[in-house]
């Protein structure tokens, strides 16, 4: 039985149940639910997420050859409400805005996030676009990225001619 467990989860599989999926429930300032708490890895018996990952809003971070992208959720915010900006090669990303009147009464929300910028990412050309459905994508190019170019080789012709 003991054999089992790793050749189905790898050689190293309890180091996993440290590390989160993905960053969950960062639809900031929302009502959390004690489905926001579960940890995506929690499976149900085919082994597929009890709930869709994506209900409750991401924040995903990709880094590639090309570049560093960090993807999140900010449809409670405003344009005027974020602020993104790289101070010693950190990524701050800051969302506030004061106390508005709601029907439940005053409101205020507030968050930051800082993601270190890999050591070959350009700071100075950092870029951030936020979608018309509250999507904010922030992305870095990579200092020195260039496409492999195809070497050009010779074949030997094995065909002789008569």
């Amino acid at each position: 039985m003991a054999a089992i467990i790793p050749s189905h989860f790898g050689p190293d599989w309890w180091s996993s149940w440290d590390y989160p999926e993905r960053i969950e429930a960062q639809s900031f300032g929302v009502r959390l639910y004690d489905k926001d708490f579960q940890s995506t890895s929690y499976k149900n018996s085919y082994g597929l997420p009890k709930e869709n990952a994506l209900s409750s809003g991401l924040s995903e971070v990709k880094n590639d050859k090309k570049q560093f992208t960090i993807s999140l959720c900010m449809q409670q915010f405003k344009p005027e409400d974020i602020e993104v900006k790289v101070v010693d090669n950190c990524l701050i990303i800051r969302g506030e805005y004061e106390e508005r009147n709601e029907e439940s009464g005053i409101c205020s929300r507030k968050f930051i996030r800082r993601y270190m910028l890999p050591e070959d990412c350009e700071a100075e050309t950092v870029t951030s676009s936020l979608s018309h459905d509250g999507n904010l994508t922030i992305i870095s190019p990579k200092k020195s990225f260039e496409e492999p170019l195809e070497e050009k080789g010779e074949i030997p012709n094995s065909v002789k001619s008569c």
